[in-house]
């Protein structure tokens, strides 16, 4: 029967499309790269989401974040995705959590339940927690490495992460995971040189502080407040949520074609 994924169905098949209406992904970090992610997975048919993120849409992720929009500015943006997912595909069961994943809230999850993870966050003791506990509960999971200061979509790659080099956030990641005896670990990565952001303080958050009341984590408070484009982090987003799908995926439409 025709259906909104009848084109998907086209490539992946009948079983295929079951398959993934079973499955639960959850989604660590919805902004720039995440709510890409998002997007296509409920575009594609997944039947279950889990959307982890304790930050509110500001002003200055309008360049960049499918969700933000002048509408949404001061909302949560799990909130925004979970809405927007029932209007693409009211069947999915959506979970929200208005939660910042580190080590201290990690029990707040059962890794078992997913199918997949996908980590879109950049705290570096909240990726490594999701990635042991990924790989404790034996459910694949893929990582976003920097997006942040890059205008080329064209250098990024699916690679290991021991096979990645030039990105500094890839840098530290292979070199945790392996102090953590980390084997192996999928991630999308850039060989694009990160560009030092300019120091203008007309336009500078440090200076103009615009975060929506009631945020807890503003981007004040961190090192360098990256520079971002519209189409670097949603190229990542789609890549990594073309990842899920495909491996999701994987041999049901050989099994079809076989019974065709």
């Amino acid at each position: 029967m025709l259906n909104q994924f009848s084109r998907t169905q086209l490539l992946y098949g009948k079983e295929a499309m079951k398959h993934m209406a079973s499955c639960r992904v959850a989604v660590f970090g919805i902004g720039g790269v995440g709510g890409y992610v998002v997007e296509a997975l409920a575009r594609s048919g997944i039947g279950a989401l889990d959307l982890i993120d304790d930050d509110k849409v500001c002003l200055t992720n309008i360049n960049r974040q499918i969700l933000a929009t002048r509408k949404t500015v001061g909302k949560y943006k799990v909130d925004v995705a979970e809405e927007r997912v029932k209007e693409i595909f009211p069947d999915c069961n959506v979970r929200t959590y208005k939660t910042f994943y580190l080590p201290e809230t990690q029990d707040q999850f059962d890794f078992s339940e997913y199918d997949y993870v996908v980590d879109a966050i950049d705290t570096v003791t909240g990726k490594l927690a999701i990635v042991e506990n990924s790989k404790k509960a034996g459910v694949p999971v893929i990582s976003s490495m920097g997006a942040g200061n890059k205008v080329d979509p064209s250098a990024f790659e699916v690679a290991d992460i021991y096979k990645t080099s030039i990105c500094p956030l890839a840098k530290v990641m292979r070199r945790e995971c392996r102090k953590r005896g980390i084997e192996s670990l999928k991630v999308v990565y850039s060989k694009e040189p990160p560009i030092r952001p300019l120091e203008d303080m007309s336009i500078s958050c440090r200076q103009h502080c615009i975060c929506p009341p009631g945020t807890v984590r503003k981007c004040t408070e961190r090192r360098d407040i990256p520079g971002s484009t519209a189409f670097v982090p949603s190229v990542v987003g789609l890549i990594i949520a073309g990842e899920v799908i495909n491996d999701l995926c994987r041999g049901y439409r050989e099994k079809e074609l076989m019974h065709s």
